[in-house]
């Protein structure tokens, strides 16, 4: 981790306490655990934001007409 750049992060002290415990367990740092843990919510907040400039190309469905076409479906 030659490149790692130090950051102060304040945590609540039970998610400190729970860190300290998972790093105890998995034998990983808790700087290793953060990195993780922050790796996949950003990978999950650009799935989402991908997700939704695909979708935004749909066209606009107006409710009251999707209501209408479950209720001839007998879906409500």
């Amino acid at each position: 981790m030659s490149s790692a750049r130090r950051a102060t992060v304040y945590l609540d002290p039970e998610l400190h306490r729970a860190l300290r415990v998972k790093s105890a367990v998995t034998d990983e740092s808790i700087s290793e655990l953060v990195n993780r843990a922050v790796r996949q919510t950003l990978a999950e907040d650009a799935e989402d934001l991908d997700a939704f400039r695909t979708r935004a190309k749909e066209p606009n469905l107006d409710f009251e007409t999707i209501l209408k076409k479950f209720r001839r479906r007998g879906k409500l």
